[in-house]
């Protein structure tokens, strides 16, 4: 159903590194890059998330219950994905572990605030 997602960001080359290098942990690579808009995925036909400099010119701001969840293969993975992005300069907002019996998840924020999510159903 979800073709692709976008994210706003204040810094394109900042974001562009940031997410080549946490998105390559899920094999993911930069499929289109269009200057003022970035596209990662898995291959044609699959959901990319995207970072972009908003359209209207305005400054890209993180929003308030917005978030984007990225599924993982295994609970290892999700623990890779969220020490990859606090190592590249995000910020922690939920420790990995098991949220309900069958989700173990972990959350982040990127450098613009952006949250994300890393989950496995197990």
């Amino acid at each position: 159903m979800i073709g692709y997602v976008t994210i706003g960001t204040r810094d394109m080359d900042k974001a562009k590194a940031f997410y080549g290098e946490l998105l390559a942990l899920l094999d993911a690579r930069l499929v289109m890059d269009m200057g003022r808009l970035a596209l990662y995925g898995n291959g044609a036909g699959k959901p990319m998330l995207g970072v972009c400099l908003p359209y209207d010119g305005q400054p890209a701001t993180a929003g308030n219950g917005t978030m984007v969840a990225l599924a993982a293969a295994s609970t290892e993975q999700v623990d890779a994905l969220y020490a990859k992005a606090l190592e590249l300069g995000g910020s922690d907002e939920g420790t990995p572990g098991y949220r309900l019996p069958t989700f173990y998840g972990a959350y982040v924020r990127d450098l613009d605030g952006n949250k994300l999510a890393f989950f496995k159903m197990t």
